[in-house]
């Protein structure tokens, strides 16, 4: 139950990795301030998602009690809602990218970010309100909230996989702020 707790974690980490983009010399000014703007605000996100899902890992395979486990889940959920809160902030302060269908592409990736931390905060109520008390009800919870894990982390990131299209995914590529974040270690499971 813990380990499908923990490889539902892992899916989620690919989210994260959706903004960072392939690289190129090519761009334009505007295109790369923009993307810098952007992957400066996402980058310690990232780690933060990351620091969360670690862990969450570990709690779950140290046998851990139930209140431990209760305690560092909520808190990697209340970190995960807040960074993907905090990118979808970093999107929209940096306006629409200078390409094609940008203002679109924005807003879409925005509504995503904001959807997804909804949801981890909702994963955090969900994980407050088991009984750590009855293990066996304990467990049956957690098995309910990494059911939920795992439909967060297949839910679609085409939001942000179009954001990145084209020349904009090259100009973020290009930002040494986004390859630190593509390289951030995801949870294994």
């Amino acid at each position: 139950m813990n380990k499908k707790l923990a490889a539902a974690l892992s899916g989620g980490a690919v989210l994260v990795l959706a903004l960072s983009g392939c690289s190129s010399d090519d761009g334009d000014e505007k295109l790369d301030n923009w993307a810098k703007k952007v992957c400066d605000s996402v980058q310690p996100q990232s780690k933060k998602i990351a620091d969360a899902n670690a862990a969450i890992q570990k709690e779950t395979s140290d046998n851990s009690s139930p209140s431990d486990v209760q305690k560092t889940d909520s808190k990697a959920f209340k970190d995960m809602s807040d960074a993907y809160k905090s990118m979808g902030n970093a999107v929209k302060s940096a306006g629409a990218p200078p390409a094609d269908d940008g203002k679109k592409k924005a807003d879409d990736a925005v509504k995503e970010l904001n959807s997804i931390s909804k949801s981890y905060g909702d994963l955090k109520k969900q994980v407050d309100g088991l009984d750590t008390k009855n293990q066996a009800d304990f467990a049956d919870g957690l098995k309910d909230v990494a059911g939920e894990l795992d439909k967060l982390s297949k839910s679609g990131n085409e939001a942000l996989e179009k954001l990145q299209e084209g020349e904009v995914g090259k100009a973020m590529g290009k930002q040494d702020s986004c390859k630190s974040a593509s390289a951030t270690p995801s949870a294994k499971s």
